[in-house]
């Protein structure tokens, strides 16, 4: 017997109904030079009918890759319904990528059309003449005259707009179609072509509105600072439509934490979201300045693990951080660090410190790294993190890696972790950065996490480099605060962690630099570091784990 419910397909475009019907008077807010661009949902959704008939007219049908290399703004949220409402296929391009890099995304997805951000083009010019797929370039631009490009013949977004009627008839589309695309950030190899759903988006928005995830609603005021080019923003835009929340885009100011602080302040921000170095700097500025933050009541913060030196210091400005962890692969939300009902008070801030618990609709295990065998929920075993569900990836763009999908079809994420009793998940490493030294496991994340607790340290990685008698042993690179600089010693820090990290944990070096490389998404990019690292001086500095076993 089958149920008596209508098969309602779920596609973005009833996000655009909603839009349109319930939260017109709602505001989108993007910052610009020198003001504020301002306008309504009903604004939106009229420029996105308009949009959807500009693609019609440039020849996109349902399928077609559709690129955007632009910043948290407006306009792309247009493009964010738009593409994927006309049957498209959303593909937003990591604009930190390298070159090669670049082109092989735009290649490998087969882009046929690309909107570009002005401040953007010297960047797609470095591949101008390598993206044979691609048939006309669309410039999103503010005024003034174009920097000098190689690009050939360009389009101008507003221009187009302006000559198309701001209402849309929408294709009718499928549920499991293609809605977008995003690559993963290449740390190993060519970047991974993730291929989102219609269905997918819908149920992660849905999720992402839940109390126990991200709890997003129509009274909240967010500023997204995760990039519109890395997994669809946490599925931001999409909730937001959703619920009818406000939106406040940074654009290209991101990484400016007064600006940001400016902007939360001014607009009246309830919830902000990004990754552990974007709240480093927005800390920096409330410390210096004394200015506080009290209508936001949560930071969203995912990407790399929280160090706990960040978590206080934010607590100290009246800020709670809500800590959640996800990949490009599962749309991205995964786990949210909610603090559960039986948690007691003293042991909430340890609980918020983890990445959580597996939200609504995603399954999650640890495999063992070497044999495959799944591993207890007791807080001491670790293992790869694996996981399924309905937003979760079954493969990659053009069968890029076919072993990242267990036999029984769960996804292998490459994240080690332990979970305890209670379901929390604590991410300890990357299958490729976590150390082995003397047949025990370091965690390279604890490890950076206890470094960059140091009052005087603002930024820490943690590498294994090879040595001769343990295997691998822990090096530590760190970045002093600006105002320590030259004034903080390796043996500093050492004596800091004594007591904090197993002996045999101690780094056998700690090397100073002035900045931590990242990757285009922010993270600390330890494949940058393991390729430039100089080989530990074994006889310089003793390893405390010499003259016995590895565990003293």
């Amino acid at each position: 017997m089958n149920g008596l419910m209508m098969d309602y397909p779920l596609t973005l475009q009833h996000m655009l109904w909603r839009v349109e019907r319930l939260f017109d008077k709602k505001e989108i807010v993007t910052k610009r030079e020198d003001t504020l661009h301002r306008y309504t949902y009903a604004d939106l959704s009229g420029r996105v009918a308009q949009v959807g008939n500009v693609l019609r007219r440039l020849g996109v049908k349902p399928g077609d890759r559709v690129a955007t290399l632009c910043w948290n703004n407006y306009r792309h949220l247009e493009l964010y319904y738009a593409v994927p409402c006309m049957g498209g296929v959303l593909h937003t391009l990591n604009l930190r990528l390298f070159p090669d890099q670049l082109e092989f995304t735009v290649g490998d997805a087969g882009d046929s059309v690309v909107f570009v951000d002005k401040t953007l083009l010297p960047i797609l010019d470095k591949i101008a003449g390598r993206m044979p797929s691609v048939r006309q370039i669309v410039v999103l631009n503010d005024g003034g005259p174009l920097p000098p490009h190689k690009l050939g013949e360009l389009l101008d977004y507003e221009t187009l707009i302006a000559a198309e009627k701001a209402e849309c008839s929408w294709p009718a589309v499928e549920e499991r179609a293609a809605a977008a695309m995003c690559y993963t950030s290449g740390t190993t190899g060519n970047p991974k072509g993730v291929v989102y759903s219609h269905r997918s988006q819908f149920l992660h928005a849905m999720c992402v509105l839940q109390k126990d995830s991200l709890g997003m609603s129509e009274s909240d005021v967010l500023l997204p600072v995760v990039p519109m080019f890395h997994a669809n923003s946490w599925g931001i835009p999409y909730a937001a439509g959703l619920a009818g929340t406000k939106l406040i885009f940074p654009d290209r100011f991101m990484g400016d934490g007064q600006v940001l602080l400016d902007l939360a302040e001014q607009e009246g921000a309830t919830m902000l979201a990004g990754v552990p170095t974007i709240w480093l700097n927005l800390l920096g500025a409330l410390e210096k300045s004394g200015r506080r933050l009290p209508k936001v009541h949560t930071v969203i913060c995912g990407g790399s693990a929280i160090p706990r030196s960040l978590m206080e210091g934010m607590d100290r400005v009246g800020l709670r951080m809500l800590h959640a962890w996800g990949m490009t692969e599962t749309s991205p939300i995964g786990t949210v660090a909610l603090v559960r009902s039986w948690i007691p008070p003293e042991e909430a801030f340890n609980a918020r410190l983890k990445q959580g618990v597996p939200v609504p609709g995603v399954e999650i295990r640890i495999a063992d790294i070497t044999t495959g065998e799944e591993l207890p929920w007791n807080g001491e075993a670790f293992g790869e993190i694996q996981c399924r569900g309905p937003w979760i990836a079954s493969g990659y763009q053009n069968d890029a890696d076919p072993t990242k999908i267990t036999e029984d079809g769960w996804f292998r994420t490459g994240d080690v972790a332990t979970i305890d009793p209670d379901g929390y998940v604590t991410i300890v490493d990357r299958t490729k950065d976590v150390i082995k030294s003397g047949g025990e496991w370091i965690s390279t994340v604890e490890l950076e996490g206890a470094v960059m607790a140091h009052p005087k340290v603002l930024e820490a990685a943690v590498i294994g480099l090879h040595h001769s008698r343990w295997q691998e042993r822990p090096v530590a690179y760190v970045v002093p605060m600006p105002e320590y600089k030259g004034q903080v010693t390796a043996e500093e820090i050492r004596e800091f962690l004594a007591g904090k990290v197993a002996t045999w944990w101690l780094p056998d070096e700690i090397r100073f630099i002035d900045e931590i490389p990242k990757t285009s998404t922010l993270k600390f990019d330890k494949k940058a570091l393991r390729n430039t690292a100089e080989p530990i001086a074994e006889d310089a500095v003793p390893s405390p784990v010499q003259g016995g076993s590895a565990r003293e």
